[in-house]
């Protein structure tokens, strides 16, 4: 509503022409009837732009190999689709000459840092309009105003407000605002209730190359056809409901409600084989460090900063040995890995196995408990109190 209002606003306000972008990034909507209510609405021009490819390749991929989820729960759908929707956006404001851009965020919302740093960075000489923020109507107003004008809305009375795409659902709003209330199944479109969910597991094997998941049960994919398939086939076994209490950006916190079965299923699978193939001190420094600086700089709208390219970097040089297949098991709402296997990965069966591996002699044993605790000992025989 926000946006369609904004074009009757923006011709009224700055007597504009009023161009408007509709970026396909595997959201569930009707194309068409977009373009026809941004026409009723007094758009100049409408412009479709498939994005789908572009989101997956280059941001969902990026997100699968820094395991990107904001607070160690959010898989950032929301927040990594922004950066490309503004630099689409900015694509046809020089193709049209605008000399602004404008977008429906508000002044309460994540989404205006993020679409305001992208133009900035991208197109630092258009300026930015956010009318939501400047019309200072409240929602009941704002519904009047469009019923003045004969504006097409008809969102005054649903129950939640939903964003999606094709790495996430966000459902947030009504019901959802009072935290101790458990949603209601009309929230959910992607997923089956887990007690609703079949009584038999399924197994699937995801092969990945440097990181990147490139196929199911041995079945080469695109990143699109890979995490559309995962919905379905992780969604039909009721997995990928996230419920959580989140740290807005903007100084407040909320409470947000996501499906995201592909991304639940990838970050289970590619953290297991990570554990497989890095080192102890790879696994810490990525999982501790670049994972979650990564996923916070991308939830706070900077996609710009030079550090997220430079965490990347890093972490591409460590998953360029993270190859290999991870087997899963999806049942009721859950993800269990059930099985690993990597050219570079580092476990042995030789050294590992207990009846017949390796053993390290008592006088090897001995020597390297003596110098592994010494630190602690001494500390420990230092600081205790004297009797």
């Amino acid at each position: 509503m926000d946006t369609t209002v904004a074009i009757r606003w923006l011709r009224e306000k700055f007597n504009a022409e009023v161009y408007t972008v509709t970026v396909d990034v595997g959201q569930e909507d009707d194309f068409s009837k977009i373009e026809e209510r941004a026409y009723k609405a007094g758009a100049v021009q409408h412009f479709y732009i498939d994005a789908k490819r572009d989101f997956a390749d280059e941001y969902i991929a990026r997100a699968v190999l820094m395991n990107g989820m904001y607070e160690g729960v959010y898989p950032l759908g929301t927040a990594l689709a922004r950066p490309l929707i503004a630099a689409k956006a900015i694509e046809v404001a020089r193709r049209v000459g605008a000399d602004a851009v404008a977008h429906g965020s508000t002044s309460k919302g994540n989404d205006q840092v993020r679409f305001d740093v992208t133009v900035k960075a991208l197109a630092p000489d258009l300026k930015i309009i956010a009318p939501a923020r400047i019309w200072g109507m409240t929602r009941a107003e704002e519904i009047e105003y469009a019923r003045r004008h004969g504006l097409p809305i008809g969102e005054e009375h649903k129950k939640y407000s939903i964003d999606d795409n094709l790495w996430t659902r966000s459902i947030e709003g009504g019901p959802l605002d009072d935290p101790m209330a458990e949603p209601g199944e009309d929230a959910f479109k992607w997923t089956v209730s887990p007690e609703k969910a079949p009584h038999e597991p399924a197994y699937i094997t995801i092969g990945f190359k440097d990181g990147v998941p490139t196929s199911i049960n041995g079945e080469k994919m695109d990143m699109v056809s890979l995490v559309a398939a995962l919905n379905q086939i992780a969604g039909s076994h009721g997995v990928g409901r996230i419920d959580h209490v989140e740290n807005r950006l903007v100084g407040f916190k909320s409470r947000e409600v996501y499906e995201a079965p592909a991304a639940v299923v990838l970050f289970h699978a590619h953290r297991d084989l990570e554990k497989l193939v890095l080192t102890p001190r790879e696994l810490r420094f990525k999982h501790h460090v670049l994972d979650p600086q990564w996923a916070d700089l991308v939830y706070q709208g900077l996609w710009v900063e030079p550090l997220r390219t430079a965490l990347e970097k890093a972490a591409e040089e460590m998953e360029r040995w993270v190859t290999g297949e991870v087997r899963v098991k999806l049942y009721k709402g859950s993800v269990q890995v059930v099985g690993r296997d990597s050219p570079y990965g580092g476990y042995s069966r030789e050294l590992a196995d207990y009846s017949a591996g390796w053993y390290p002699s008592d006088e090897e044993a001995r020597g390297f408990i003596e110098m592994w605790s010494l630190h602690s000992l001494t500390a420990l025989r230092r600081r205790r109190p004297e009797k």
